[in-house]
Parts: structure tokens; C-alpha cells; sequence
């Protein structure tokens, strides 16, 4: 709750500072080329990393639209760290200044911080990389210990066994090997394949990056008429992984890359898949439909030719008839 002597950043002003502009696409290059997450630090179980999990010393700075911050406000809830690692969440819109502290979604109960570049100069003096959530805080060393998301869900998942909620096992060691495949393959060509495709610089890389990406979501389709979760039977760290960008689909990516004529409605098993995980708390609590749009950084290159796509808001409510599906 905001309270009086609330530090907030100045509202957005693109006129003044532009729209932020440490994005990952270089034109030049003639795609997609992700930033630099510099600060990859560790929590570990028994503190050899310099981090020691434990209860009430590290925070997560979030952003509803950020599809990477979402996936470790969900693993947060899903392994019941609620009370164990706190998190705040930075305001929707961003100008040349980056994520910043607003009324909107509250200040920052942490450090009140105005801007979150605070917290990586705090860390870095006179840092001037990408700006980027979700950040890992701690409050003993007053520094960033991650902003490299894949890292972050994983210790969440694996190194807070003594307060986590035992029955939930995201990233279990039998299946590791087949969890670390499958999410590079939903990284490549569903999680970043759809940057990819904002990213073509020609007619023909276009075709070939939304093809990639509607293949995938026709493999993940296939792979879940049969089975409830991409596991099996219960949630994992790869579902989380492909959630979050399934949910930004037709709000989001599809209407902002032009990727498919296909909504992701016409995925039958992939579309009752994420409403059965969006009707469960860890995933609705988190998700603010409201926050995702299809307006995005004005890179796409005026030289292809896309089809058209309109956003799509579906029922997410409706009932998703997996319940009877097992491994």
C-alpha cells in the first residue's frame, strides 16, 4: 500500500526520454539478438555460492508485462516461498528511463528506489547495460545477486527445500535431462522464437521464424492430447516456461510479430493446457490480462511484408477438460 512518504518516478514522458532504448535488436545484424544479463549469482542451500537461501533476505523486483518476471512470480507461489522471498512490482509502461517505481503498482518496499537502474548501479556503479526484471535482490549484501531468469526459477525450485512446500517437485532430478531439452527447444523457438520473428529483416527470414514457431506450438499440441502437463502428470519447470508466452499470445506477440492466422484457441490441446493452468492460484494470482499488449518497441523492419493479426482476448474461465488426463 502506497503511504505518504511514497518515493515514485516521474510519469512516462516519450517525448522527453523516447522509448527505452537498450533493446536487444540491433538492424544491423538482421535479427534478433538478446542482452547481456550480467549479474549471475547463485542461492544455494548450504551458502557455498555466497548466497544462503534464507527466509526474509532476498527480494524479487517483477513486471506484469515481462513474460521471464512472470515465470518467477508463479514458482514463487507454486512452491509456497510466499513469506520466504518477498516481491514488488515496477510500473507497466517505461520510457528512455527504463522500469520505474509508480502509483500504479506501488513503490518499491525494499530500498525505495524511484527507478530499478538504481539497483543496478547499486551493484555495478555507472553500470549502463539493459535494464531488465526480474532482479534478484538481497538485502545483506545490498546488491543484485541475478537478473538472469533462467537461474532464478531454478533456485527457487531446488534450494529452499526447508520452508517450500514438499509436494512440489518443478525441477526433479529424474527428469532433468529431458526438462533441460524440452526448454531449450520452448526457448528457441516459442519463448524468444516469437522476438525472433518481430526481428526478421527480410521476406524470407519471416517466413522461416513464424513457420519455426508454428511448428513448435504444433509439436506442443500433439505432445499434450495425451498427457496433462508436458511431464506427465504434474506441474515442472517447463510448463511454467511455456505458460507465460502462451498467455501473451494473442495479446501480445501474435498481433505485434504477425506470427499466425492461427489464435491460440485453434491449438485445441494447447489452449485447454493453459486455461487448466491459468485456473489455478499460482498462475491467476500473478497474471494481469489487463497489462499485456501488442504494442511493443517500433523495430519491426517497414521492408516486410506480414500478414495481418488482430489481439484476441479469449475465455480464459472456460472449462478445460484435463482433469481425467494422466502421464
Amino acid at each position: 500500500m502506497a503511504t505518504a512518504d511514497a518515493r515514485y518516478a516521474d510519469p512516462v514522458d516519450l517525448e522527453k526520454h523516447g522509448v527505452y532504448g537498450a533493446t536487444a535488436l540491433s538492424v544491423k545484424n538482421g535479427g534478433w539478438n538478446r542482452p547481456r544479463y550480467p549479474f549471475q549469482g547463485r542461492i544455494t542451500a548450504d551458502g557455498s555460492s555466497g548466497y544462503p537461501a534464507e527466509p526474509g533476505r532476498y527480494h524479487l523486483y517483477v513486471a506484469h508485462r515481462c513474460p521471464w518476471a512472470h515465470r518467477t512470480a508463479i514458482v514463487r507461489i507454486l512452491t509456497g516461498l510466499q513469506d520466504v522471498v518477498s516481491l514488488s512490482y515496477v510500473d507497466d509502461e517505461r520510457d528512455g528511463l527504463g522500469w520505474a517505481f509508480r502509483e500504479s503498482r506501488g513503490p518499491d518496499p525494499v530500498n525505495g528506489f524511484r527507478y530499478l537502474r538504481e539497483a543496478y548501479e547499486a551493484t555495478e556503479p555507472g553500470f549502463d547495460g539493459h535494464v531488465s526484471v526480474p532482479v534478484l535482490w538481497d538485502r545483506t549484501t545490498r546488491r543484485i545477486v541475478s537478473n538472469n531468469f533462467p537461474d532464478i526459477t531454478l533456485d527457487l525450485a531446488t534450494q529452499f527445500g526447508r520452508w517450500a512446500d514438499p509436494a512440489v517437485r518443478l525441477y526433479p532430478e529424474e527428469l532433468r535431462p529431458e526438462i533441460d531439452a524440452l526448454n531449450a527447444d520452448i526457448y528457441a523457438n516459442v519463448n524468444d522464437g516469437t522476438y525472433r520473428v518481430a526481428g526478421a529483416a527480410s521476406d524470407a527470414a519471416y517466413a522461416d521464424l513464424r513457420r519455426r514457431v508454428i511448428s513448435a506450438l504444433e509439436r506442443l499440441d500433439e505432445r499434450l492430447a495425451a498427457r496433462r502437463f508436458l511431464h506427465g502428470a504434474t506441474i515442472t519447470e517447463s510448463d511454467v516456461r511455456l505458460w507465460v508466452t502462451l498467455a501473451r499470445f494473442d495479446l501480445t506477440y501474435n498481433p505485434f510479430a504477425k506470427i499466425s492466422e492461427r489464435r491460440l484457441p485453434d491449438f485445441p490441446h494447447l489452449w485447454a493446457y493453459a486455461r487448466d493452468l491459468y485456473q489455478r492460484p499460482a498462475f491467476r494470482e500473478t497474471t494481469d490480462l489487463s497489462a499485456f499488449s501488442h504494442l511493443g518497441p517500433p523495430f519491426l523492419d517497414p521492408a516486410v511484408t506480414r500478414i495481418e493479426v488482430e489481439p484476441h482476448r479469449a475465455d480464459w474461465d472456460e472449462p478445460h477438460a484435463r482433469a481425467s488426463l494422466a502421464a
